[in-house]
């Protein structure tokens, strides 16, 4: 992680404030601006805050949908990051350009057969352009993650 969550409530609170965060949330303005500093160690100004306590919940439960709770009073839709392994040889470039296509296609094909048995899109088939909407951003997200760490920099990698 590049920023530590005092970093980010620091950030959050800046543009209303600490006081009306604060006054809002029923809290001290002292426990708020804690909040916002880092946490030196059990001596130190800073305390554990919400984000720290979340982030933990987290680490003991693993349960996803923590995570997924949070992106959705955020309105967004979480997209979990693949796992790659540096020791294994990337997919060539081609395949996976492919690949990508063919799952962008197969959205396509699940929008266009849901339209065209009623005219609507039901929740079940809603469902099922989610599954393949996720299949496709993890698709494309394996490449550019494989991109980042410098696994398709060797000549070669043009296959």
């Amino acid at each position: 992680m590049a920023r530590k969550s005092y970093q980010v409530l620091r950030d959050a609170t800046h543009e209303l404030g600490v006081k009306a965060v604060a006054a809002e949330m029923g809290l001290s303005k002292s426990l708020v601006y804690k909040w916002c500093e880092p946490k030196l160690n059990d001596l130190g100004s800073g305390s554990d805050n919400p984000l720290d306590r979340l982030g933990r919940l987290y680490e003991i439960t693993r349960c996803p949908e923590i995570i997924e709770w949070m992106c959705e009073l955020a309105s967004c839709y979480p997209v979990r990051n693949p796992t790659t392994h540096n020791e294994t040889p990337p997919e060539p470039v081609l395949r996976i350009t492919q690949r990508i296509l063919s799952e962008f296609s197969s959205l396509l094909e699940n929008v266009s057969k849901s339209i065209e048995d009623d005219g609507m899109i039901d929740t079940d088939e809603a469902a099922c352009i989610r599954q393949r909407w996720e299949e496709l951003k993890m698709a494309a997200e394996s490449f550019v993650v494989a991109c980042e760490d410098g696994l398709y920099c060797g000549k070669a990698d043009s296959r």
